[in-house]
């Protein structure tokens, strides 16, 4: 399954982000975590320290061989340079499975305090002022074009702050995405613009209240969100101490706030695959992508890529003579 964190800037997404990975990663699930915030905190929140958050690759570095990998021999792609970051997958495309050995995930992928990490990468000098955060984030929507999962296999990516993903189709790559809501008016601002977006296209949204500090916080969050609100987690000493650089094991996460990551977890478990809805999203921001910048830019009519009779889940999982589902 495919999750995303989403919320205002300093809404704890990515805190909960790492701690629903930690979760997993403890019940020795595959799962694969993806930084797409350009901040990149996802490291340090899993407890990596900041020399090692720096020297992390990124996936922004390696976009040629990521572009590369995937095309595989697809005829519809004549040439890497012509691959976007909508680039649908089809016929010949090489496809990513949470857990493999692929030349991807040997340049770009490190383990984390047991959790495997893959990260953009922040803006350089070079960027400034001329690059937008989407620039950054192509390799991560690329590669979602071209994942594989299966029951029980989790790709945890955590998202820009805010409603910035709608510029592209990012946001449509996910079969859970928990958008994480503090009580606060200008957090439930964020939610409604977010949930105005991603009603036209199904995106389903589960609202995970956080720093929650009383009844009145919790009765705050019920009256704004309603059925939206999926759980919640209180102000907690396990989170205070990760944010002094303190990152304990999940196991000493408190009994309450611990039982909100297992509804979590749930509910993504009990969210079903819908291949052809993904597919046909791929292809509908691809287009619009195209007609909007890549066709000029590349030099050719990136509708071509777009393969009509594949669908990501008509293809067997490696090894287990079952379709992806």
């Amino acid at each position: 399954m495919k999750i995303a964190f989403v919320g205002k800037g300093g809404s704890g997404k990515t805190t909960l982000a790492s701690l629903f990975l930690r979760h997993l990663a403890e019940a020795q699930r595959p799962v694969l975590a993806l930084d797409a915030d350009i901040n990149q905190h996802l490291a340090g929140a899993l407890g990596a320290s900041e020399p090692e958050t720096v020297t992390l690759p990124t996936l922004g570095e390696h976009l040629p061989l990521i572009k590369d990998y995937l095309r595989g021999t697809n005829p519809r792609i004549g040439d890497t340079a012509e691959m976007v970051k909508t680039t649908p997958a089809g016929r010949g495309s090489r496809l990513l499975r949470v857990t493999e050995d692929n030349p991807i995930y040997d340049a770009c992928v490190r383990a984390v305090d047991g959790v495997r990490l893959a990260v953009t990468g922040p803006f350089g000098e070079d960027d400034l002022g001329v690059a937008c955060y989407h620039s950054k984030v192509g390799a991560v929507e690329l590669m979602l074009n071209h994942m594989v999962d299966g029951p029980g296999e989790y790709v945890v990516v955590d998202m820009t702050a805010g409603a910035d993903s709608f510029a592209s189709g990012l946001f449509t790559r996910f079969d859970v995405t928990f958008l994480v809501c503090e009580p606060t008016v200008r957090s439930i601002g964020v939610y409604r613009q977010y949930l105005g977006y991603a009603r036209d296209f199904g995106v389903q949204v589960a609202v995970v209240g956080n720093k929650v500090s009383d009844d009145e916080d919790l009765a705050f969050l019920r009256h704004e969100v309603g059925a939206d609100l999926l759980t919640w987690v209180t102000r907690s000493q396990h989170v205070r101490a990760a944010e002094r650089g303190d990152v304990r094991p999940i196991d000493g996460f408190e009994p309450a706030n611990r039982d909100s990551l297992r509804t979590m977890h749930a509910l993504v478990d009990a969210t079903a695959k819908d291949w052809d809805k993904y597919q046909a999203q791929a292809v509908e921001f691809h287009l619009r992508n195209a007609r909007a910048w890549a066709n000029e830019r590349t030099g050719r009519d990136l509708a071509e890529q777009v393969d009509p009779e594949f669908t990501l889940g008509a293809v067997p999982l490696a090894g287990s003579g079952v379709k992806a589902g």
